[in-house]
């Protein structure tokens, strides 16, 4: 098994090669691929040294499966190229998600929609696939008809750069003047809240917005679910967090919602307000679940809930989910 990592050396891409490596993937040869300034270095994998090689002699190595988080220009320009070598790409950018003959995975709800004729896969954006995981099960026993959604989302949904721009003004925080600030955001992050994830497009949604808007009814494959979205970035390192209305076309009981929730693959209720218990990105970093508590009726409106969902964002929210598409594919035996 021939596993190409494309953008190995990025935030994203470092984690997909540490859950290769935690998960035990089955990978007989490694082929990490990043920018030509980076051709030539060597990564770690499994107490390994790999060499990190350009993109061309990557698609000449014809992988079976390449693992892409390099961006949507690079995923646009060479995701072609490596699925006309037989290689199925699993791409982390927005560049295919929502053409219609490309599947949009997480793989606990519809990867069963998967044929050997798929030779490129779209992850869906970070927020989306956290979204969705809570989203499924209740639409299944209840029926969505809206769903109002309001995030909260890490600086590491931006990049390393991002990071350093949040750490730097902390620094100066404490000690004025003493680090370089190179701004990757318009505005100051850390005190702050930037109601502007992404840049802005249609109606003045940012598109950001329009993905957690659009995402989910492909994925769910129900056009008839409506949903509206604001997304803000805040000074977090941990992970994405979203306040979750939903309205339903079935009245529920909470007991029920909680019970549906807790035995849902990949989900952790964590729902227990008087002992001080509900989902947080500080202790969301690192773990694959998607967290979800402070369950309440919605008083205002029938048939309708409140809740909050927590996820790592580099993880379940996007290496993670990279990686269960791969397994499932090798589990299904739809490579090669």
């Amino acid at each position: 098994m021939k596993v190409a990592v494309v953008g190995a050396t990025g935030m994203v891409g470092q984690i997909m090669l540490k859950v290769l490596e935690e998960r035990n993937f089955p990978i007989t040869t490694l082929i990490p691929v990043a920018s030509e300034n980076s051709v030539g270095k060597k990564i770690t994998f499994k107490n390994e040294d790999f060499t990190i090689v350009s993109m061309q002699d990557a698609i000449d190595s014809r992988p079976d499966i390449a693992l892409f988080s390099a961006g949507g220009e690079t995923s646009k320009q060479y995701a072609p190229k490596f699925a006309e070598v037989g290689c199925i790409v699993i791409d982390n950018s927005s560049t295919f998600r929502m053409m219609p003959e490309i599947p949009l995975i997480v793989p606990e709800i519809n990867a069963n929609i998967l044929t050997t004729s798929d030779k490129i896969i779209a992850n869906p954006n970070c927020s989306t696939i956290q979204l969705v995981m809570i989203l499924k099960p209740l639409h299944d026993a209840f029926n969505i008809k809206r769903v109002v959604i309001s995030t909260y989302q890490s600086v590491t949904g931006t990049g390393k750069n991002a990071v350093d721009q949040l750490n730097a003004e902390i620094a100066n925080a404490i000690n004025p003047n003493s680090v370089e600030v190179k701004k990757v955001y318009p505005y100051e992050i850390f005190k702050n809240a930037l109601p502007q994830c992404d840049v802005f497009d249609e109606g003045d949604y940012t598109k950001e917005e329009l993905k957690l808007m659009r995402e989910p009814k492909k994925i769910l494959g129900d056009d008839a679910i409506n949903l509206t979205a604001t997304a803000v970035r805040v000074p977090v390192q941990g992970g994405h967090s979203e306040s979750v209305n939903i309205e339903f076309n079935k009245d529920f009981d909470i007991s029920e919602i909680k019970n549906i929730l807790s035995n849902t693959e990949g989900v952790t209720l964590q729902d227990d307000v008087k002992n001080g218990v509900y989902p947080m990105p500080l202790y969301s970093e690192g773990k694959d679940d998607v967290f979800v508590g402070r369950i309440r009726r919605d008083p205002s409106q029938s048939n309708t809930l409140n809740l909050w969902i927590v996820s790592d964002n580099l993880r379940k929210g996007a290496a993670t989910n990279a990686v269960q598409i791969a397994e499932y594919l090798v589990e299904h035996n739809l490579v090669g």
